[in-house]
């Protein structure tokens, strides 16, 4: 126990504490800048197992916020090479890596058996996807996000309110770091943050952060945030649901251009966001709506236009980029 003296020494964790810690077993989706002080922090605490998730490989533009990885990393696969790089660092920490995408067609495997999950992934769809599966198993969500010098870090679900409660309103632009920058100290604080609150969760430690805010503006020097304790959820928000879902006799708009993908169904139509509309399309009665785009940003904004227009069921399909392979076999150790 040595490893974890100085850690237990603290009044707030304890043996008692360090004991859950060991026991815990956590979800981490995304293995990027976000995930870099998490995996260090909670592998260093003494986590006792991490799923680790993402699909992506290692790039050259990464390296500068993604701390987990090396020049001679470029070009490998991101779950696996960090995991093996936290097996290094802790070899009390079991970690199974997965190289996949998250959707809702894995969620709910990906979930099963966590006592808490982190959304470190830098995807608008998956953040509420994790949050609709959380919410709806009482499971404890992490999620951060950070954009150019600002981001936030919150805990959301179990006993607090879910993601959608806080943002019940899509804006017209989710910022990225590919289109917005980022600063990798930025990054790192939040991520920082948001393995602190997954440590305050998994021990026990009070106050608990489920249902707190806290944003940081790091060009203003400012931190802030505030309690959401009472938010409401909203009623009737779509919900996103995996490409295999898709049906025949669903209405599917394809919301992404010829040059971006081939149709998402045979029975898709080509149709944009400013379609939608009081002159717009209308689906049958008894028809799904199913609005596809890349990132589920465009299916969300046409699904606004469309709710004040028709009263069926809509649903949303975030397909992601095209080219990265949807599964390869994870890996345990």
């Amino acid at each position: 126990m040595s490893r974890y003296t100085r850690q237990i020494a603290v009044p707030a964790l304890g043996e008692t504490g360090q004991a859950r810690l060991k026991a815990a077993h956590v979800l981490v989706v995304g293995a990027g800048g976000l995930a870099a002080p998490v995996l260090q922090y909670l592998v260093g605490a003494g986590v006792g197992r991490i799923r680790l998730v993402d699909p992506d490989v290692v790039d050259e533009s990464n390296l500068h916020r993604q701390t987990l990885f090396r020049q001679t990393d470029i070009g490998q696969a991101k779950a696996p090479t960090a995991a093996q790089h936290m097996r290094v660092l802790n070899d009390d920490c079991r970690i199974e890596s997965i190289q996949s995408a998250l959707d809702p067609a894995n969620v709910a495997r990906f979930c099963q058996g966590v006592d808490l999950v982190l959304d470190c992934a830098d995807s608008f769809a998956a953040s509420y996807i994790l949050s609709d599966h959380c919410h709806a198993r009482q499971t404890p969500l992490i999620s951060a996000s950070v954009t150019g010098t600002s981001g936030y870090v919150g805990g959301f679900c179990a006993k607090a309110p879910s993601l959608r409660a806080l943002f019940p309103d899509l804006p017209q632009r989710m910022g990225s770091c590919a289109e917005d920058g980022v600063l990798g100290p930025v990054v790192g604080v939040i991520g920082a943050m948001q393995a602190q609150m997954a440590l305050a969760q998994l021990a026990g430690m009070d106050p608990r952060p489920m249902g707190q805010l806290t944003t940081i503006d790091a060009q203003t020097w400012r931190f802030g945030g505030f309690r959401f304790d009472s938010a409401p959820e909203p009623q009737n928000a779509p919900r996103f649901i995996a490409p295999a879902d898709l049906r025949a006799d669903d209405f599917i708009a394809d919301l992404r251009a010829p040059d971006e993908a081939p149709l998402a169904h045979p029975s898709a139509q080509r149709l944009s966001v400013t379609d939608f509309g009081p002159q717009g399309p209308r689906p049958a009665a008894q028809t799904r709506a199913v609005l596809c785009c890349r990132s589920g940003l465009r299916a969300w904004q046409a699904a606004e236009r469309l709710r004040p227009h028709w009263d069926g069921e809509i649903t949303l399909v975030a397909f992601g980029d095209t080219s990265i392979s949807q599964e390869t076999q994870g890996e345990l150790a």
